[in-house]
C-alpha cells in the first residue's frame, strides 16, 4: 500500500495528537511540577544576567578537552559545583507559535513513520488491530523511547521522564486509534 493511500489517517492523527498534547498541558496538573522553580531564582538571574549568555545548551563545568578532565583542577570545580545542563532561551516574551507548528510537524512526521511500518506490515482490509499494533508501536518509539536518553545522560528528573513516556504512550493510542479506523479496506 503506498503512504499516499494514508494521507488522511496520517494528517488526523496528527491533528488529534495535538489536540490531546494541547488539553494534557493546558487543562491538566499533568505536568504543572516538572521545572520547579529556582532558590533563590533572584539572585541567580541578577548573577548571571550580565553575562549575556547566548541562547544554546551548556554545560558547567565544561573542559576544553578531553584529557582536561583527570586535572586537579577540574575535578576541584565537580567537587565544589554547582555542577549544571543549562539550556539558554531567547530574552523576550515566550512566544508559543513556532514550537506549536513544529509540535504538529514532528507529529506528521511521526504519523508518516507509522504510517510507512504499518503499510509494510499489514495488507488493506486488515483488522483493526493488527494496524492498530503497529502504527503504536512505530508512534510510541517517535514519541517516547528517545526521552530516556536525557534521564540517563543528564539526569533529567525519573518523574519528569516517566511523565513524557506516559504522554507519548497516549499520544501513540491516539494515532493507532486514527489509522485503525481510517485504514483502507
Amino acid at each position: 500500500m503506498s503512504l499516499a493511500a494514508l494521507w488522511l489517517p496520517i494528517l488526523l492523527s496528527a491533528v488529534f495528537v495535538f489536540i490531546v498534547s494541547s488539553l494534557i498541558h493546558m487543562a491538566t496538573p499533568w505536568h504543572k511540577n516538572e521545572y520547579p522553580k529556582l532558590p533563590d531564582e533572584d539572585r541567580f538571574r541578577s548573577a548571571v544576567g550580565p553575562l549575556a549568555i547566548p541562547p544554546g545548551d551548556y554545560m558547567v563545568p565544561r573542559c576544553s578537552a578531553m584529557k582536561d578532565m583527570n586535572s586537579p583542577e577540574f575535578k576541584e570545580k565537580f567537587d565544589k559545583g554547582p555542577i549544571m545542563v543549562l539550556t539558554v532561551l531567547p530574552n523576550g516574551p515566550i512566544t508559543m507559535g513556532k514550537p506549536l507548528v513544529l509540535w504538529f510537524v514532528y507529529s506528521v512526521v511521526v504519523s508518516i513513520f507509522a504510517a510507512y511500518v504499518a503499510s509494510r506490515a499489514v495488507p488493506a482490509a486488515a483488522h483493526y488491530l493488527a494496524v492498530f499494533r503497529f502504527a503504536g508501536v512505530t508512534a510510541f518509539v517517535g514519541y517516547a523511547l528517545a526521552l530516556w536518553q536525557m534521564a540517563i545522560w543528564y539526569n533529567r528528573s525519573l518523574a519528569t521522564t516517566i511523565r513524557g513516556t506516559i504522554d507519548g504512550l497516549v499520544y501513540a493510542c491516539v494515532t493507532a486509534g486514527t489509522f485503525g479506523w481510517l485504514w483502507p479496506s
